[in-house]
């Protein structure tokens, strides 16, 4: 039984089809086999693997430091991380130019201008288009929002800066532009004077910004910097702050004065 076995075994073993390699030059090396599967999808479609793209994409979180990146904008070419020069900043996108959505946006932004330099926060928009086209635009949002738009707007036809700071919609990377460059979404980026990301926001490209907002989390940013505290839902400057969970009511009490204790962990002070 052992011998018919191993026949069936040699048998098998002659009909099964060898792999061909190519002859090595020394009998110690082995064949080296590439396993990479080459794409269907054109390399102007693939995310991050356009010529103009990245190598590898960043991780942005909060706490991470801003990239930086040589662009032309509306004010002459910058180094962003010069741009900055120790300022709190929001940098925010758009898809493209004369779009109806980006339109209302930077009209609202260019109208809080004098809130946000109040605050030392300088601003910066991009959007998918050259320096002509921007110039154009910036003519129209003027006329439409009865403002006078005077922050830079980074000229990002190629994507550097969107495919840097992962400015995209993975369902929307169909939505392309003539060059076959997906179009960016709605970002928003706040950056202290550290360079450090404090905080992001990203909305799909049919859903507009709330100025508001932006301005209200750039207060709570700067008041718990600081204060050393944090702040509830919906909070707004003038409203109860929370002691933070590290802090002691004693010397929460010694630092702020009254502090009402809702429950052990939830405490609330003016400042």
């Amino acid at each position: 039984m052992a011998s018919l076995f191993a026949r069936s075994a040699l048998r098998a073993a002659s009909q099964t089809p060898r792999l061909a390699f190519p002859k090595a030059a020394s009998s110690s090396r082995r064949p080296i086999l590439n396993l990479a599967r080459p794409s269907s999808t054109p390399i102007s479609r693939r995310f991050l693997a356009t010529a103009t793209a990245p190598a590898e994409q960043p991780r942005l979180r909060l706490g991470s430091e801003a990239p930086n990146f040589q662009a032309k904008t509306t004010h002459g070419d910058i180094d962003f991380h010069a741009w900055l020069d120790g300022s709190w900043a929001i940098l925010f996108s758009h898809p493209a130019d004369f779009t109806p959505v980006c339109t209302t946006e930077l009209g609202a932004f260019a109208r809080l201008a004098p809130e946000f330099a109040a605050r030392g926060v300088k601003m910066i928009g991009l959007s998918a288009n050259d320096l002509s086209s921007h110039a154009r635009w910036i003519a129209d949002i003027n006329e439409v929002s009865r403002a006078d738009l005077q922050f830079p707007i980074i000229a990002d036809a190629d994507r550097k800066v969107a495919f840097l700071y992962d400015m995209l919609d993975a369902q929307d990377l169909q939505n392309i532009d003539e060059k076959g460059i997906a179009f960016t979404i709605r970002s928003v980026f706040v950056i202290d004077p550290a360079k450090k990301i404090r905080l992001t926001m990203m909305y799909p490209a049919s859903t507009g910004r709330n100025t508001t907002e932006v301005l209200r989390v750039i207060d709570s940013l700067q008041t718990g910097d600081k204060k050393g505290v944090t702040t509830p839902i919906d909070w707004k400057v003038g409203d109860d702050v929370i002691v933070p969970p590290t802090v002691s009511t004693a010397d929460a009490k010694k630092k702020f004065g009254e502090v009402r204790e809702v429950k052990p962990y939830l405490r609330y002070t003016k400042i």
